[in-house]
This record gives structure tokens, C-alpha cells and sequence, in this order.
């Protein structure tokens, strides 16, 4: 392996760890701390595809390493921590083990995604991500004691849980961060979002986070609907 590409997959094998992490700390009871590493990896996931931009070192591994490693952080973790939320909610109830459903779901997401030659820069349906930062953070709150009625009960998690799993294979397109020029001009939706997702942040601290990936849903269905047909 070249130096070159050393960069990038360093990265994205520190993803890995941390989803590593942060299963340890769900099989330890201590779901206040998976946020942290999902976070935690969300960056690196970021900074990875980042660097190999910049250093023009893609290649076959490590696009296969950066997909094994979101399947981990972002499909198995959310998937272990709503099994967790269901089992607390629920817990001689058969309906927990639908949280599997995020787990499978997220693989064909990253599967599609390997071989969808129109996510250049846009995606289609809801990165795993996302999806992954949505339910954590859910947990996290509840953890916190807020929003705990919503998050307690069995039947709105099993809702999360199917609306979730199927935005995740959803032909919809996507706001994709994946600046080709950073101008204002086409870059509309992106800056937009940016801003409100700054000021929520600072507003709403960690409330915000489920609330940003609702609306970054809801906004990109809408900018797909807006937008000039061809």
C-alpha cells in the first residue's frame, strides 16, 4: 500500500474502530456514550472520502474498506441500539428483533450506493449516515431524560424502525456534501442547509441533531420536487 493511499484508510479503518467502540459500550449498558463514537466516526467517515479527493488516491480497497466500515458504525450500531430501545419498551415482545430490519437495509444502501453511477454527487435514498445519527441520538436523548414518553414507546420505535429501513433503499434523491466548486451559484440547497443546521445546533445543542435529519429529508424531497424538469 503507497503512502498515498495510507492517508485515506487510516481514516476509515479509525471509522471502523470507533463503530468497534461503540458496540463494546452498547453490550456494556452505556448507551449515553455511543453518540460520542458515531460522531466520532461520522467525521472520519468525512475527512476519509476528503483526503482521497485530495490526494487523488482512490482505489478498489478502499472504497470496499469505507463500505465494510459504514456497515459497522452506521448499519449494525443503530441497528443494536434500537434493539436495545425495544427490549427496554418492550421487552417480551417478538417486535425487537425487527430492528435487524436497519441493519440489512443499511447493507443494501451501501451496496447500491458501490453500484449507482448516479451518486457522483447526489445520493438516493437516505445515507446510512444519517439514518444512524437519527436513531442514536433518540437514545442519547432519552438517556438524557428528554423526549423519553416518545422514545419509551414500542410502537413509535417500530414505526422509526420500518420508515427508516425503507427510506434507506428509497429511490429518492439526496443532498449529497460533495462540493465540485464552492460558489453560492448551485450550491443553494447545501449552504442552506448548513446555516440552519449551525443555528439549530446552537439553539437546540443535542436536541437538534433528530430534528436536522428530519429536515434534511424533508428538504431534500422538496428541492427534488422544486426543481426545474429537463
Amino acid at each position: 500500500m503507497s503512502i498515498r493511499n495510507l492517508t485515506p484508510n487510516a481514516l476509515t479503518s479509525l471509522n471502523l474502530a470507533f463503530g468497534c467502540f461503540a458496540i463494546i459500550e452498547i453490550f456494556e449498558g452505556r448507551l449515553e456514550y455511543v453518540l460520542y463514537y458515531t460522531l466520532l466516526s461520522g467525521v472520519v467517515d468525512f475527512f476519509d472520502g476528503f483526503a482521497a479527493r485530495l490526494l487523488k488516491s482512490t482505489s478498489n480497497i478502499g472504497k470496499d474498506l469505507d463500505s465494510l466500515a459504514d456497515m459497522v458504525s452506521f448499519g449494525v450500531v443503530p441497528a443494536l441500539v434500537m434493539y436495545q430501545l425495544l427490549q427496554i419498551s418492550a421487552p417480551d415482545s417478538p417486535w425487537k428483533y425487527l430492528s435487524i430490519l436497519i441493519a440489512v437495509m443499511s447493507g443494501l444502501r451501501l451496496a447500491k450506493f458501490n453500484n449507482d453511477e448516479r451518486q457522483s454527487d447526489r445520493f438516493f435514498g437516505l445515507p446510512t449516515p444519517a439514518n444512524a445519527f437519527f436513531i442514536i441520538s433518540l437514545a442519547h436523548l432519552a438517556n438524557e431524560g428528554l423526549w423519553y414518553d416518545v422514545v419509551s414507546n414500542w410502537e413509535v420505535l417500530v414505526g422509526i424502525t420500518i420508515c427508516t429501513s425503507l427510506l434507506l433503499v428509497a429511490d429518492i434523491p439526496m443532498l449529497a456534501f460533495k462540493f465540485k466548486q464552492y460558489g453560492w451559484k448551485g450550491n443553494e440547497a447545501k449552504y442552506a442547509f448548513l446555516l440552519l443546521s449551525l443555528i439549530m445546533a446552537i439553539l437546540f445543542q443535542l436536541v437538534a441533531v433528530p430534528l436536522i435529519i428530519v429536515m434534511y429529508i424533508v428538504g431534500s424531497i422538496l428541492t427534488h420536487l422544486m426543481a426545474p424538469k429537463t
